[in-house]
Parts: C-alpha cells; sequence; structure tokens
C-alpha cells in the first residue's frame, strides 16, 4: 500500500508518493534488530541502586515516561547484567541524567567487570541511602513498583519521588554505535 500526497490540481496522476508500493519485508533476527535500533537515537542514563550489599549501576537507554498522574518510567535490564540481582532487590533507585560531555561515564557504566565506583567516578549518597553520581547535572529519585519479566530482560516500573537539578545541561543521546548530543541552532 501507499500514501499519496493529495494534490486537487492533479487530475491526471496521483500525488507524491511516500511509501513505496512494493518493498521486501524481511524476518526481524538478531542482526536486523541491532541494525534498525542503530538508527534510533536515544537519551544515556546511569541508573544506581543499592540493596544493601553495595552499589551498583548500569548504562540505560531504555528509559521512558509511562504516566504523568502517577509520574511513572520504566527501564529493561538484562536477566544476566551484574546489577539485576541488586534492581530486583531495591526497593528505590536513582536515574542519573547525563549531558553531552559526559560519554566517559556512560562508557564505564556500560563495562562489565570493573569497580563503576572506584576513581575517577565521584559519588555520594541520598539521605536515603541511594547512590548518586555528583557529576550528573540532575537525577530521579524513584521507587520500584513493578518488575516484569520479558524473554531475557526484566521491565522496572518505577514511581518519580524527587527531582534534582544541578544544572541546565544538552543530553547525551546514543545513536548509530556511539555517544552523541542534540544540534541546537544559534
Amino acid at each position: 500500500m501507499s500514501v499519496h500526497a493529495f494534490n486537487p490540481a492533479l487530475t491526471t496522476r496521483p500525488g507524491l508518493t511516500v511509501v513505496p508500493d512494493r518493498i521486501e519485508e524481511r524476518t526481524v533476527d538478531a542482526a536486523i534488530f541491532r541494525s534498525v535500533f542503530r538508527r534510533h537515537a536515544a537519551g544515556v542514563v546511569v541508573i544506581t541502586a543499592d540493596a544493601g550489599n553495595g552499589p551498583v549501576g548500569f548504562t540505560a537507554t531504555s528509559l521512558v515516561s509511562v504516566s504523568l498522574l502517577p509520574p511513572l518510567v520504566s527501564f529493561s535490564i538484562a536477566t544476566t547484567a551484574s546489577s539485576w540481582p541488586t534492581v530486583h532487590n531495591a526497593g528505590s533507585l536513582v536515574i542519573n541524567f547525563l549531558d553531552a560531555g559526559q560519554h566517559e561515564i556512560a562508557g564505564r557504566f556500560a563495562t562489565s567487570g570493573v569497580d563503576r565506583f572506584a576513581e575517577p567516578t565521584r559519588w555520594s549518597r541520598l539521605r536515603t541511602g541511594e547512590p548518586v553520581l555528583d557529576e550528573a547535572p540532575s537525577y530521579l529519585r524513584a521507587l520500584v513498583e513493578h518488575r516484569f519479566a520479558v524473554a531475557d530482560h526484566h521491565i522496572v516500573v518505577a514511581r518519580l519521588a524527587t527531582h534534582a537539578e544541578r544544572r541546565e545541561h544538552e543530553p547525551l543521546l546514543y545513536h548509530d554505535g556511539r555517544y552523541a548530543t542534540t544540534d541546537r541552532p544559534a
């Protein structure tokens, strides 16, 4: 099926074809899935938590808003992720937003097998005990409400409790296998 722009002045031919009449559809396998989502820009955050055994954190590009009233967000985490046991048991967590120049922090929290909270990471604890990145320009503290097992991941739904903005910032994005930011005209 094609979509045509309507132009009443043209009576002999349809308008501009926006979607081709014939396209080759392919089954979505892991390679196609990765290829398609490499072209989808996503915001980058670091999610931190502590369920009593020390802080954990991971880089996420799956954060989405779910509801305004009540204020809910969700993100996904692999069941095999080193942070999953803590996220599974934590009652609350912190979503640390990163600015355009913080790709090193995003890379550190995306790397397996390293102490993500060791130097040069600067972090502290909120009054409520959750770990927070000191250099994050803003963060949200959230209370975990639901955890849903979905294939090899879990979707976590959390209610936003508090917010702090330390400074305005341009967002850190992930696109086509690398970190990027917006290009705002002057």
